[in-house]
């Protein structure tokens, strides 16, 4: 058992050791502290959904997408699925140096059922590398379209769940930059950005209310809340999605509407397919 208090007991210190969050000598420091409670506050959403999938199916996957150095989908399987019998993560990583120590790192504990791929999030969707049917999806800071591919594969993968922290979202602040002065004669609402900063801060909350509708357009239940203490920045929004059946055509048709009304038009294949 660990001596550090925030250590959860079942947690392998040796792995710690190699994520770089414990020292060699099995002490922590203060950012490294920081780092172990973000992890673990994520963890404490996910890890009811692995358990939910695993009760109902006896087996469960996961795929991270732009998993980095997967310090989510080691403390996933090393905290949920080591002492279980079935489940797998994948780690997808466009960085094959990063895939490269996370596959040895993984062969060193003997979490035999984690892989690892050099992908880009839309190769992933017809690799044949990965599962048909992948149940839980994870992108955290995916920037801007990554995030959208990422809903992509897990539509394709028909996921149970999908958990997304949006980052960096500049295409649609873009699009509204671009159409502006024509847009003023089309609505009132271009007030809403008629101000660089405003146009920033408006076009990322409309790239996720965007996104939200269409998860529930293909028959998603959302959960969108704040991910407390993941970073120092404003990027903190966390968007659970639940599927629950028939998707609702009162989201595609106000998902249509918005992005009629605001000049958005453009970008429909990406929000609205």
């Amino acid at each position: 058992m660990s001596l550090i208090p925030e250590i959860k007991p079942q947690q392998s210190l040796e792995l710690l050791k190699e994520l770089h969050i414990l020292t060699r000598d099995g002490k922590i420091n203060q950012d490294t502290r920081r780092k172990l409670k973000q992890v673990y506050h994520l963890y404490q959403f996910i890890e009811p959904l692995m358990a939910d999938v695993l009760e109902k199916k006896g087996a469960m996957t996961l795929a991270d997408h732009g998993a980095g150095k997967s310090y989510l989908g080691f403390i996933l399987y090393d905290l949920f699925l080591k002492e279980k019998a079935a489940g797998h993560v994948y780690g997808v990583e466009t960085r094959q140096e990063l895939v490269d120590k996370s596959r040895e790192l993984a062969e060193r504990l003997g979490f035999e059922r984690m892989g690892f791929l050099n992908l880009t999030v839309e190769q992933s969707i017809t690799s044949t590398a990965l599962p048909e049917q992948v149940d839980i999806i994870t992108a955290l800071h995916a920037c801007n379209t990554a995030t959208d591919d990422a809903i992509r594969f897990a539509l394709a993968k028909d996921a149970q769940y999908i958990v997304l922290v949006p980052c960096c979202q500049a295409e649609v602040a873009s699009v509204l930059r671009q159409k502006k002065n024509e847009t003023f004669g089309k609505t009132p609402l271009s007030e809403l950005w008629r101000h660089p900063i405003h146009t920033r801060e408006f076009g990322s909350q409309l790239t996720n209310v965007l996104r939200c509708l269409q998860l529930e357009a293909r028959g998603y239940q959302l959960t969108v809340t704040e991910l407390v203490g993941w970073e120092h920045s404003m990027k903190n929004e966390l968007i659970i999605a639940k599927k629950t059946g028939k998707g609702k055509n009162s989201a595609r048709e106000r998902q249509l509407a918005i992005l009629d009304e605001l000049n958005l038009m453009d970008l429909r294949e990406r929000f609205a397919y």
